[in-house]
C-alpha cells in the first residue's frame, strides 16, 4: 500500500481572519505538520479563483448564501475568496509546506466551481490530482483539511468513488457549519460512501 496525506485548501481565506472564516480554521495546521512525518507522499489542493469568480455573491449582486444556477449547476453564493496569487489563497503561515511534493489549484474556471480536489462540480474536467496519484501508485489517501463539510467532504466521496481505500483524519479538519450539524451529517455521508473516519492519534498509533 502507497498511502498520500492530502491536504484540502488549508488556506488564509479559510482562517478565522480569511474572507471565509472556519471556525479554529487554523488549528489544523499543527495536527497536519505533526502527521506529514508519517507520510511517504505530501500533496495539497488550493482554491484557485480568478477575481470575479461565478461562484462569488458579489458578481451576481447577491448575498452569500443565496443560491443561483451556474453552468447548470446548483451553486452556493460564496464571499470573494482565495483569489489567485493573493494572501487569502496562500497556505495558513506555519503549514510545513516543504514537505508539499505537489499542489492541485483548482476552482480556476470562472464559468463553475470546484469544491473536490479531483475534478470541478459538473465533473467536466480533472484537476489532475487523480494522474500523479496513479504515477506515484498511490491507492491508500488520508485527507485533512478545510472545510469538512465542504472540500474535504467531495473530495473523499470521489475518492473512495475512484477506488481509494480512503481515511478522513476528523480532528485535522474543521466545517463552517453554515447549518449547524453540517459537519455530522458530512463524516455520516463520507463513512456512508465508504470512508473511515478516524483520528489522528490513530495515525500517529498514541
Amino acid at each position: 500500500m502507497t498511502q498520500t496525506l492530502v491536504i484540502v485548501d488549508v488556506q488564509n481565506d479559510f482562517s478565522p481572519s480569511g474572507a471565509l472564516p472556519v471556525p479554529d480554521g487554523d488549528c489544523v495546521v499543527t495536527v497536519i505538520n505533526r502527521l506529514m512525518s508519517c507520510f511517504e507522499h505530501v500533496v495539497a489542493t488550493q482554491d484557485w479563483h480568478p477575481a470575479g469568480h461565478g461562484s462569488f455573491a458579489s458578481v451576481h449582486h447577491m448575498s452569500p448564501g443565496e443560491m443561483i444556477e451556474l453552468n447548470g449547476i446548483q451553486q452556493l453564493l460564496w464571499p470573494d475568496h482565495c483569489i489567485q496569487s493573493s494572501w487569502g489563497s496562500e497556505f495558513i503561515p506555519g503549514l510545513a509546506q516543504n514537505n508539499i511534493e505537489y499542489i492541485v489549484y483548482k476552482g480556476s474556471n470562472p464559468e463553475i466551481d470546484s469544491y473536490s480536489g479531483f475534478f470541478d462540480n459538473g465533473k467536466q474536467q480533472s484537476t489532475g490530482l487523480l494522474d500523479y496519484l496513479k504515477k506515484i501508485n498511490s491507492d491508500e489517501l488520508y485527507i485533512v483539511g478545510l472545510a469538512t463539510d465542504y472540500c474535504v467532504l467531495f473530495t473523499a466521496l470521489d475518492a473512495v468513488e475512484l477506488g481509494f481505500q480512503t481515511y478522513v483524519v476528523q480532528d485535522a479538519c474543521r466545517a463552517v457549519n453554515l447549518a449547524p450539524d453540517d459537519e455530522e451529517k458530512a463524516l455520516a455521508k463520507m463513512a456512508q460512501a465508504g470512508c473511515q473516519i478516524i483520528q489522528s492519534r490513530d495515525v500517529l498509533n498514541e
